[in-house]
């Protein structure tokens, strides 16, 4: 079995490896540390010793962290680009960053291809706004802390088929399951007017719709 086709912990024989820290290069800590407390992230720590300091900070519902600090990492700061942020709601968080003061683009979708969402605003295949029906993975929203460091904000709905075990489907926040909930509504009131009658069973609708969502299963009908 090839590696794009393992699942799981198979790959290395039950072990996980988990992406756990992405470090960030910045120049100046305490703002950077000012910024990062101002977007409500959670700060893990903020250790020092002898020509040495490691702050670590958690985003909301994430299971990976950043760290950045004094002699954390060789890398110029704001060389970190196009790191995803994967969130339910584009338009709900960048209007919160715009509430806090941070300089964050437009939402936007690629009109052609894939690529407009790596490229600066005005890009010919850049379209304005989310995308259609805001179709999962499609729409988009940057912004960059005070190093330059870039930050991508991708509005997912719906995983891939395979991209989420069943087991594990999980959500990160109360905001995040009230969004699932809310589309499971939506979709439940097509459900009944194509069958025109009441769903008493409307829980277990939604449970196989949200978990269904996660998973990239087929979403019920």
């Amino acid at each position: 079995m090839s590696t794009t086709e393992t699942r799981g912990t198979d790959a290395f024989g039950g072990v996980e490896t988990k992406l756990e820290v992405v470090v960030l290069p910045v120049a100046d800590v305490d703002r950077a540390k000012e910024f990062y407390s101002r977007l409500g992230w959670r700060l893990d720590a903020d250790l020092a010793g002898d020509g040495f300091r490691l702050i670590q900070f958690t985003p909301p519902g994430s299971d990976c962290s950043v760290q950045f600090g004094e002699s954390v990492t060789m890398a110029q700061p704001g060389s970190l680009q196009d790191t995803y942020l994967v969130v339910s709601d584009v338009e709900a968080v960048r209007a919160k960053l715009v509430e806090l003061g941070v300089e964050v683009s437009e939402t936007f979708h690629c009109a052609t291809g894939v690529m407009c969402r790596f490229r600066t605003q005005g890009a010919e295949d850049r379209a304005s706004e989310a995308a259609p029906d805001h179709t999962t993975y499609g729409t988009f929203a940057s912004f960059r802390d005070p190093d330059g460091n870039g930050w991508l904000l991708q509005e997912v709905t719906s995983r891939l088929p395979g991209r989420v075990e069943p087991a594990a489907t999980s959500f990160g926040s109360a905001a995040e399951l009230a969004g699932a909930m809310r589309r499971a509504e939506a979709a439940h009131g097509e459900h009944e007017k194509r069958t025109g009658v009441a769903d008493a069973n409307w829980p277990d609708w939604y449970a196989a719709f949200m978990v269904a969502e996660q998973t990239g299963d087929k979403l019920p009908s």
